[in-house]
């Protein structure tokens, strides 16, 4: 990889990035008219995505890359667990909603399965890889822009995003309500997955800012950025944005420099000072979302379908019900992944999607191992802190249910193996420049 002057040609980090762009500058509620089931725009896009993929595995001229890899191995066999839950639930006679369910449901995760593998396999080197999570990171700071207006104003400006040849899946608002405060959703399906969403931005924005100091280079606007983003997750007023965020400073703290974990901490009290001031009321009622966790409602709500879930894991334990079948209106709520997984897809599903999540993680802890170079090796943590905060958030809701903490997620595995691949790469060809040099 040689820094160049020169135009860069589209390639995988650029579909990648369409990808993003679907997902989360377009309202989850729209999905494209005239198809029976309930696709978004970004789900059709990662069905592309694979279908270039595959096309891309039969030739050599493409510069898609080929071979083992953690993550890829990882969704490949997290995709075969979901073609063997569907072929089970389905040779037998399902209620027709159900069926429909199952039928949705696999499109929509071999969607998001092919982002992934797209990721690991087209993103070929550190610089494009760089632009891709820059990107992602903007976009979900406008995400979080939109939310906070929201809260702000009361006024839900995607109802106003008409796009054309879309329809809205659901009538309901993308502002609800908690305490005397308003809970917005930007463009996401839900607060909660708003909050989360928001979380995995705080990482990356980190990271971009103090690079650019450390580099020497002006970084106010991703000091922006990041205040933008973690005000967002504060907002959404949600468990698991907040837990999400302590759980993935706390991973940033560990494999910082001393410097920089007093730089953080500092500027955390002076975020929430400032919150403390400009929203008055906002803190007290996050610090009530814990201390009386022991007699809310929506906590007391969640365990109540453990005992009808547990009748459906001992009626099918290997592969599940069926991923898509167990129906929240129908059944009740499954307000947890894993506990949903085990559900719908079984022991074998459940330890292959705890599988995806390890993979992921431990592909960025080995780039943080194998190179020397710091801005490698931050960025590797920031990936490790993000996927964290899926791993904690997939234990308090549902997070695969929702369309853009979905699409992250695969997302985020597939950046983990990209940078394994090049950091590997790299360091058989040393004469490439240190990452520094070719993204500052």
């Amino acid at each position: 990889m040689t820094a160049s002057t020169d135009v860069q040609r589209a390639d995988g980090a650029t579909l990648v990035c369409v990808f993003l762009l679907m997902l989360l500058m377009i309202p989850a509620r729209l999905v494209i008219s005239g198809i029976p089931m309930s696709i978004t725009p970004a789900t059709l896009t990662g069905v592309v995505l694979g279908v270039i993929w595959f096309c891309c595995q039969l030739v050599t001229t493409l510069g898609v890359a080929k071979g083992r890899n953690l993550a890829r191995t990882a969704l490949f066999l997290y995709a075969i667990s979901q073609l063997a839950t569907y072929g089970y639930a389905t040779r037998n006679y399902l209620p027709m909603d159900e069926l429909e369910g199952a039928d949705r449901t696999i499109v929509v995760v071999f969607g998001t399965i092919c982002v992934g593998i797209a990721v690991v396999d087209g993103v070929r080197n550190l610089a494009r890889l760089d632009m891709m999570l820059k990107f992602m990171t903007v976009l979900i700071g406008v995400v979080a822009f939109i939310g906070f207006l929201q809260f702000a104003s009361g006024l839900d400006i995607t109802k106003y995003l008409a796009v054309p040849g879309l329809r809205p899946v659901t009538d309901d608002g993308f502002v609800l309500e908690r305490s005397t405060f308003r809970r917005p959703a930007g463009t996401t399906g839900h607060p909660i997955e708003f909050g989360v969403v928001c979380a995995i931005g705080v990482p990356f924005a980190a990271h971009y800012a103090y690079r650019r100091k450390e580099a020497g280079l002006k970084a106010g606007k991703w000091w922006l950025c990041l205040a933008i983003i973690a005000a967002g997750a504060v907002v959404s007023l949600s468990r698991s944005a907040i837990l999400g965020m302590c759980l993935g400073g706390v991973v940033l703290l560990i494999g910082w420099s001393g410097k920089r974990r007093v730089q953080a901490l500092i500027a955390a009290a002076g975020f929430l000072a400032v919150l403390k001031v400009v929203v008055p009321g906002l803190i007290g009622t996050l610090y009530s979302l814990f201390d009386n966790i022991g007699s809310d409602p929506s906590i007391e709500g969640r365990t109540d379908d453990y005992e009808s879930a547990g009748k459906q894991i001992a009626k099918h334990y290997l592969l599940g019900r069926g991923n898509g079948t167990y129906l929240s209106e129908k059944y009740g709520p499954l307000d947890n992944q894993y506990l949903g997984t085990l559900v719908q897809n079984g022991y074998i599903g459940l330890i292959l999607l705890i599988f995806l999540f390890l993979a992921g993680m431990y592909s960025a802890a080995k780039v943080r191992e194998i190179s020397s170079d710091p801005v490698v090796r931050d960025l590797a943590l920031s990936l490790i802190a993000a996927q964290a905060i899926v791993a904690l958030g997939a234990a308090t809701f549902d997070l695969l249910w929702f369309s853009t903490a979905t699409g992250l997620t695969f997302v985020l595995v597939g950046a983990s193996g990209a940078l394994l691949r090049a950091v590997k790469a790299q360091n058989r060809n040393p004469v490439l420049p240190p990452m520094w040099e070719a993204v500052r």
